[in-house]
């Protein structure tokens, strides 16, 4: 099982700052991808930033110049910041993190995926 928690949304005015933190948790065999996603009222989620299971990293391209996504380890805890900086009202949404990775069973190597609860980011004056 592992388990994500999402932390450091909030209100922001606009061109401030936020810094978003993902933690996965658990007992795995390893971590394949961890993405930032963010959906907002009316509108489809969409992926904003990450490292995909393929091995790439990802913008979207509104974001590009101003979030930067790092990443971090522990024992059994991976860890992925989004820097969100120069933050417009645009950018208002509830952020997801969405883990993909492998679990060792008796059949072998199981891939999964888990989302956290979201966080939420309000960018207004």
């Amino acid at each position: 099982q592992v388990q994500v928690l999402e932390s450091g949304g909030g209100l922001v005015q606009p061109g401030g700052s936020l810094r978003l933190s993902c933690q996965a948790s658990g007992n795995y065999h390893a971590i394949k991808g961890m993405t930032w996603y963010r959906q907002a009222p009316g509108k489809e989620r969409e992926l904003v930033a990450g490292n995909t299971r393929d091995g790439r990293t990802k913008y979207l391209e509104s974001v590009k110049g101003r979030f930067t996504i790092s990443r971090d380890n522990a024992k059994n805890t991976e860890y992925l910041y989004l820097q969100m900086n120069s933050l417009k009202p645009e950018d208002t949404a509830l952020y997801s993190c969405f883990v993909e990775g492998s679990v060792i069973s008796p059949y072998g190597e199981a891939d999964f995926g888990y989302w956290g609860q979201g966080t939420q980011v309000t960018v207004s004056s």
